[in-house]
């Protein structure tokens, strides 16, 4: 389908230890990237990119042989998750934090106008609002027009280079972010009506041109029709996603840390346990990943927060390795950081610090992602002092200024697959 875009070879990473770069794609910027065979899956940032599917067979060479467009640009389908003949994908408001400021307009005005004694003025209504004036008719504009299109798609991919769309299952409010699947349900993390912020809702998926919600899991103070009172401001504290390992359901939590649920009875989930780091941190969780194995005889699990906005004087994002044997007494065993001074981009303006890692592991050894510290690999044999054993700063991808490593991938082969969120898939050979 097409050309694949591949990149030029002879610019090369800027800083690289223990890798090859096998090939490089002109990709818009990624979401997520998951492998299953021979292919490769992509959920792109921004619309009207949906999704992409590239064969892999021969990772020298790969070829895109898909590719799914948006209707428009009011949705963005940044992630995408595959099991056998079916791909998931989200369909979630683009730009949704800014957007949601337009629908606080009404009160705001109404607020400034009892304050006042007079009827605001755009100036006054966008400072309270914290944003620019001129950006006041785009949020007046998204607020009258709504958004309904927040849930997630199934698509028939039997035949990879036509996609077949399924179903579409719409879910409520702003839509799906991240989630996670298997073969018979799916895991996501939507808004719900009734609810404040993201909860877990599952899907029985036996019939995928009828999904079927069987239950859902929330935190204490997000069930606004239930009577609760959110202890806590704005989104801060809402379900990310959450990753299941046999009858156990990890879920990290943004601001509230994460939680470890009994999903023995999927159609009822029960919280085992809760672990927040918030405060001192300032980061947000990102992920929780158990570790499938015991390492030095510790039941472990990974941790990322997400480097957003960074406060002077703060650590940055980071990795962290939690004892999780004991659910009464959780705790962190270490911690894994990157010095701004691993990267002439730590200082640019743009994200520096941790997002992500391969959701999946067999060994000690975690690849993860740093935004513009490229990717880095990091052996947890000690669990009490994570060593970094590698690491690959790709180079700015087309027609950006730096990069944004932003999701990684290992296949079968153990063939590394980093995706940037602006631009680019790096498909890379590790040699540690």
């Amino acid at each position: 389908m097409g050309e694949s875009k591949l990149a030029d070879q002879s610019n090369g990473p800027v800083a690289s230890s223990n890798f090859k770069r096998l090939a490089r794609l002109h990709l818009e910027g990624g979401g997520q990237v998951v492998v299953q065979g021979d292919y490769a899956y992509i959920g792109h940032m921004q619309p009207p990119h949906g999704t992409t599917i590239v064969n892999i067979s021969d990772p020298v060479k790969p070829e895109i042989v898909s590719h799914i467009q948006l209707p428009d640009m009011y949705s963005h389908s940044h992630k995408v998750r595959v099991v056998g003949d079916l791909m998931i994908v989200n369909s979630e408001q683009n730009d949704r934090h800014f957007l949601r400021k337009g629908c606080e307009i009404s009160a705001i005005s109404r607020q400034l106008e009892q304050e006042l004694g007079r009827e605001p003025n755009d100036g006054e209504i966008a400072a309270r609002l914290g944003v620019g004036e001129s950006q006041l008719p785009t949020l007046r504009e998204a607020a009258a027009r709504g958004y309904d299109d927040g849930g997630f798609k199934i698509y028939d991919i039997s035949d990879k280079t036509s996609p077949r769309l399924i179903k579409f299952q719409k879910t409520y409010g702003v839509g799906v972010h991240r989630f996670d699947c298997d073969q018979r349900y799916a895991y996501i993390s939507t808004e719900k009506e009734g609810f404040h912020g993201n909860i877990l809702s599952i899907y029985d998926l036996e019939n995928p041109e009828q999904p079927e919600e069987i239950s859902n899991w929330w935190m204490p103070g997000q069930h606004l029709a239930g009577g609760d009172t959110p202890h806590w401001t704005g989104y801060r504290n809402r379900l990310h996603h959450t990753m299941k390992l046999r009858d156990r359901i990890y879920a990290s939590c943004w601001h509230a840390g994460f939680a470890i649920i009994d999903a023995s009875d999927i159609a009822s989930p029960v919280t085992l346990a809760t672990h927040d780091y918030h405060p001192p941190v300032l980061e947000p969780t990102h992920t929780i990943m158990p570790v499938p194995h015991p390492i030095e005889g510790r039941e472990l699990a990974l941790v990322i927060d997400e480097e957003h906005e960074h406060t002077h004087g703060q650590p940055h994002a980071c990795m962290w390795l939690f004892d999780i044997g004991d659910l009464n007494n959780i705790h962190a065993l270490s911690s894994f950081h990157v010095s701004e001074a691993d990267s002439p981009w730590s200082r640019s303006g743009l994200r520096f610090g941790a997002h992500q890692f391969q959701e999946h592991l067999s060994g000690t050894l975690v690849f993860v992602t740093w935004f513009s510290a490229g990717l880095r690999v990091v052996d947890i044999k000690n669990p009490l002092l994570p060593e970094e054993v590698g690491y690959y700063i790709p180079e700015p991808g087309q027609g950006h200024a730096l990069p944004q490593s932003n999701d990684v991938e290992v296949d079968g082969r153990g063939l590394v697959y980093l995706l940037d969120r602006l631009n680019g898939l790096d498909i890379l050979e590790f040699n540690g």
